[in-house]
């Protein structure tokens, strides 16, 4: 059984003799899956019991948790009804965040349900992203006190509406939704070769075909609820706990979450040592930020990432910080922020990773002056580098460094990302930029 967002999982032997096995086996040799090493280890669980089998009669439940895994575009119950209702009549659905973005979902009966999770376990909403992990639900029913963009009741349409993200209106980081407004089309799921099955007399395909979603308008935004347009958080504030209190200051906040979305403040909250707010550029960087940061380790200690009640950052009770750094940062107008140029749309949304990829470095640097550089600043220095071959013509350098384990890379990002290098020969300082690479290594 797979636990979401956390990277374990348990495996039920047969005997504990077989198990033991297992455990001997990856303790004596490394075993690598999908080039990550994995470690083995015996559980305090005797035997799994969530029940995870759709094609067992005997398990389930009407309602199933969903896990949505790399979710760059934003989840609403409009977005889940349009994806689970053509399979089934769906009922309720309720979305929480506090591990990523998980919802559960009802259906009317239990066959109902397993023929949702059959035909939509594993499928991407969107090409490459927003991956849907179903499992089965505990509670056998789900209470919705309104209707809106985070809890719907299907069966009573005229609950309590309430719009959210209303507030300040900003201008999208990633400009129109998938494919231009949606495009012509929507992405069509593919159902697996064993999942044709009978409702109401009539076969389901093997491809779900799903109606355009088209933007919602000022004059239907009140009425019309199969709209894709919705803010999926009620704030574009974040809350990171478990900060170190001595190495992380504003700064190093912003080097770190302005890689998910235009960073506007960071505060560290008096009242709670080793808590800050960020306000960012709009809700669905924060969505962003919860679903890659959450649970992160840096300096020794792990990250706590939110989704914050407040609606912004307030510049009050500023206090100097153990570096002697200001508590508050205003960050709205620097040119470190990645999300407002023209070259936004090549940011490419990546989880922390044991690869950085470095550019707009000095053509002149070298691998033993970023050795330096991070034996200055404390660094744990990178095991392989590597250069891309530049035109001839370019002023700047790129590469990618590879550190030994993920955290060594997330602490050297925190730190050295917007370093600023100078050389003797250019009277303006190099601005160092750092991100997390697709390369999985060199």
């Amino acid at each position: 059984m797979m636990m979401p967002f956390k990277r374990q999982a348990l495996v039920e032997f047969d005997s504990v003799e077989s198990a033991d096995r297992c455990v001997s086996c990856g303790t004596r040799e490394a075993v690598c899956i999908a080039e990550q090493q994995a470690f083995f280890n015996f559980s305090t669980s005797q035997r799994i019991t969530r029940p995870t089998n759709a094609d067992d009669p005997t398990s389930g439940n009407k309602v199933l948790l969903l896990s949505i895994q790399n979710p760059l575009y934003p989840i609403t119950t409009d977005v889940l009804y349009t994806v689970c209702n053509p399979v089934s009549n769906v009922q309720r659905i309720v979305i929480f965040k506090r591990n990523g973005i998980q919802a559960m979902v009802e259906y009317p009966d239990l066959e109902d349900a397993q023929k949702a999770k059959l035909a939509l376990n594993g499928a991407d909403i969107y090409a490459g992203c927003c991956t849907l992990k179903i499992e089965y639900a505990r509670p056998n029913r789900l209470n919705v006190v309104r209707n809106d963009n985070s809890s719907w009741d299907y069966t009573k349409p005229f609950l309590l509406h309430r719009e959210r993200g209303k507030g300040r209106q900003r201008q999208a980081i990633l400009g129109e939704h998938p494919s231009n407004g949606y495009g012509t089309h929507c992405p069509l799921l593919p159902l697996p070769a064993n999942s044709r099955y009978r409702r109401n007399s009539e076969e389901v395909q093997d491809m779900i075909s799903y109606p355009m979603l088209l933007p919602k308008t000022s004059s239907s935004s009140s009425s019309s609820s199969s709209s894709f347009l919705g803010h999926g958080a009620s704030s574009s504030v974040a809350m990171v706990g478990g900060l170190h209190a001595a190495k992380m200051n504003c700064s190093r906040i912003f080097n770190l979450f302005c890689l998910y979305g235009n960073v506007e403040k960071v505060k560290f909250m008096k009242s709670v040592p080793g808590t800050a707010l960020v306000e960012m550029g709009d809700e669905y960087a924060v969505d962003r930020a919860v679903t890659h940061l959450n649970s992160i380790r840096v300096f020794g200690k792990k990250l706590n990432v939110c989704v914050s009640k407040q609606q912004a950052v307030i510049p009050s009770q500023v206090f100097e910080l153990p570096d002697g750094s200001s508590s508050y940062q205003d960050f709205s107008l620097t040119r470190n922020n990645r999300f407002s140029s023209a070259q936004s749309s090549r940011n490419i949304i990546q989880p922390p990773a044991v690869v950085l990829h470095f550019y707009n470095a000095p053509p002149t640097l070298s691998q033993h002056q970023l050795h330096k550089l991070c034996t200055e600043h404390n660094v744990t220095a990178f095991t392989k580098f590597k250069v891309f071959d530049a035109k001839p013509s370019s002023k700047t350098l790129s590469g990618l460094l590879e550190f030994d384990s993920k955290t060594e890379a997330v602490e050297a990002l925190t730190i050295l990302n917007h370093h600023q290098i100078r050389i003797p020969s250019n009277s303006t300082p190099f601005t160092l930029k750092l991100c997390f690479s697709t390369s999985s290594h060199l």
